[in-house]
């Protein structure tokens, strides 16, 4: 007879990783939402560095993907601000880019951010750096 309660491997091991995607770009913010719910994780989108303020304070996310160059309010500075409030200081940044320049990477550290992903980018770079970044999170919680 089958035992009906499915092996511990089938049950989820932790809850979905909340996601906040900002970036000007409609479609870098769509493909990475679908890519990141494929992925099994909630996803807050937002349009710019404004708009990700309040979605920060209002969704409390577990990571962020930053675009660099956004009007108004820029990937950098909108890092900086995020990490600067005690309440984000540990939530991870990863800043998106078109460009992959030595500058940009090393800028992106000063503000604060953990990593630099290169746009356009796979659905599996994303996913892979939503698993490198969330297990500390998640366990510093626990």
């Amino acid at each position: 007879m089958a035992d009906a309660t499915p092996a511990p491997s089938a049950a989820p091991a932790q809850p979905a990783v909340r996601v906040l995607v900002i970036d000007d770009s409609n479609t870098i913010r769509r493909s990475a939402e679908i890519f990141l719910r494929q992925g099994g994780h909630e996803v807050v989108l937002a349009e710019d560095g404004f708009d990700a303020l309040a979605k920060v304070n209002d969704h409390t996310p577990d990571l962020i993907f930053c675009d660099i160059l956004m009007p108004r309010l820029d990937g950098y500075q909108t890092c900086a601000i995020i990490k600067r409030n005690p309440r984000f200081t540990a939530v991870p940044v990863i800043m998106l880019s078109s460009k992959d320049g030595v500058f940009d990477k090393a800028r992106g550290r000063m503000v604060g951010s953990e990593d630099y992903l290169t746009k356009p980018f796979t659905k599996e770079q994303l996913l892979r750096a939503v698993a490198q970044y969330h297990p500390a999170k998640l366990s510093s919680e626990q």
